[in-house]
C-alpha cells in the first residue's frame, strides 16, 4: 500500500515551491526584464516553461498515485507509448515495416508493461532486449523489402530501447521490496524526477550565467561544460536535501544523485545528437518552445534503469 501521508507531505512542498516559481518568474516577465538585445529573455521564457511542465509532472505523478501501483503503471505506458510515436515519426520506414509498427505499440509496449504491473521483474528486464529485439528483424525479413533493412531495424529497436524498456524501469522501482520502506517506494520515483529535471534546467541557465565552454569544440550547438558542471551539482544537491524521501543515507542520496545526474546528462546529449542527426530541434510539440515528450523526459529515461538496479543491488535484501 501507497503511503499516502508522505505523499501528501511530498506534494504540499512541490506545490508551494512550484507556485513561489511561478511567482517570481511572473513578476520578472511582468517587469520586463529583458536581454542584452532587447528581446525576451530567453532564460525566463524557458524557465516559465519547465514550470509549466512541472505542474503537469506533478499533477499527472499525484493522481496516478491516488490509484496505486496501477495508475503509475498506466502512467509510465502512456507516456512510453507517446514518446515511442515521437521517436518513431522520425525514423525511416518503409510500406514493409507496418507489422513492424504494429508490434512495437501493440505487443511490445502492453506486455513490457503487464511484466511490470504483474511484478515480473525478471522477465521484464530481458524481454525488449532480448525477446523483442530478436523478433523484430524476422518480422520486417518476412515482408521481403531490404532496401535500408539494417537502419530501419536498428532506429526501430533503439526506440523500443528509449521509449519502453529504459522508461519502464521507473514504475518497476514500486515492486522493489526495501526493508522498512514498504509502500513508500514511488516517493524514490519522485525523487528521480526532481533530481534529473532540476539538473536540466541547471544545464540550460548555468552556461547563460557562467559562459559556454564546449565539450565538443567543433560540434554547433553542443553541451558544454559549465552546463554540465551546473546539472550534476543542482543534481546532488535537490537529491541530498530530498533525502528523506528516500531510503538513502544523506550522503548516499548524494552519490546516488551524483550517478543518475551523469547518466541523465549524458543522455540529453545523446538525444540531442540524435536530433541534430535528424535535422530537427525538438522531438515533438507537447509544450511550445519545449519539445515533445521525450524532450522532457529523456533524461528520466536514461537514468531510470541505472537508479533502479542500484537500489536493487544494494537496498534489496537477496
Amino acid at each position: 500500500m501507497i503511503a499516502h501521508a508522505e505523499i501528501a507531505q511530498l506534494f504540499t512542498g512541490l506545490v508551494l515551491a512550484l507556485l513561489a516559481a511561478t511567482l517570481v518568474a511572473s513578476v520578472l516577465r511582468r517587469c520586463g526584464a529583458r536581454s542584452p538585445a532587447g528581446g525576451e529573455n530567453i532564460i525566463i521564457e524557458t524557465v516559465f516553461a519547465r514550470i509549466s511542465a512541472w505542474w503537469a509532472m506533478v499533477v499527472l505523478l499525484s493522481l496516478a498515485a491516488a490509484f496505486g501501483r496501477i495508475g503509475v503503471v498506466v502512467l509510465f505506458a502512456l507516456i512510453s507509448f507517446s514518446a515511442l510515436r515521437e521517436f518513431l515519426t522520425l525514423t525511416a520506414k518503409r510500406r514493409a515495416d507496418h507489422w513492424v509498427l504494429m508490434f512495437s505499440f501493440f505487443v511490445a509496449l502492453p506486455l513490457q508493461y503487464l511484466l511490470v504491473a504483474t511484478g515480473s521483474i525478471t522477465l521484464m528486464t530481458i524481454f525488449i532486449p532480448v525477446y523483442a529485439f530478436l523478433f523484430l528483424p524476422v518480422l520486417a525479413a518476412v515482408r521481403g523489402d531490404t532496401a535500408g533493412y539494417l537502419t530501419r531495424i536498428a532506429e526501430t529497436q533503439w526506440g523500443l530501447m528509449l521509449c519502453i524498456f529504459t522508461a519502464s524501469h521507473a514504475p518497476a522501482l514500486l515492486w522493489l521490496d526495501i526493508p522498512g520502506f514498504e509502500g513508500k517506494q514511488i516517493l524514490i520515483i519522485a525523487w528521480l524526477v526532481i533530481v534529473v529535471q532540476g539538473g536540466d534546467m541547471a544545464h540550460f541557465i548555468t552556461p547563460r550565467l557562467m559562459g559556454r565552454t564546449r565539450i565538443a569544440p567543433d560540434v554547433p550547438h553542443s553541451r558544454t561544460w559549465e552546463g554540465f558542471l551546473g546539472a550534476l551539482g543542482a543534481g546532488v544537491v535537490l537529491g541530498t536535501a530530498l533525502a528523506w524521501i528516500t531510503p538513502f543515507a544523506p550522503w548516499q542520496a548524494a552519490i546516488m544523485a551524483l550517478a543518475v545526474s551523469l547518466l541523465g546528462y549524458a543522455g540529453g546529449m545523446v538525444m540531442a545528437a540524435i536530433k541534430r542527426d535528424k535535422g530537427v530541434a525538438d522531438w515533438g510539440h507537447l509544450i511550445p518552445g519545449q519539445g515533445g515528450f521525450i524532450d522532457r523526459l529523456d533524461s528520466v529515461f536514461f537514468s531510470a534503469p541505472l537508479l533502479f538496479h542500484l537500489v536493487q543491488f544494494f537496498w534489496v535484501p537477496g
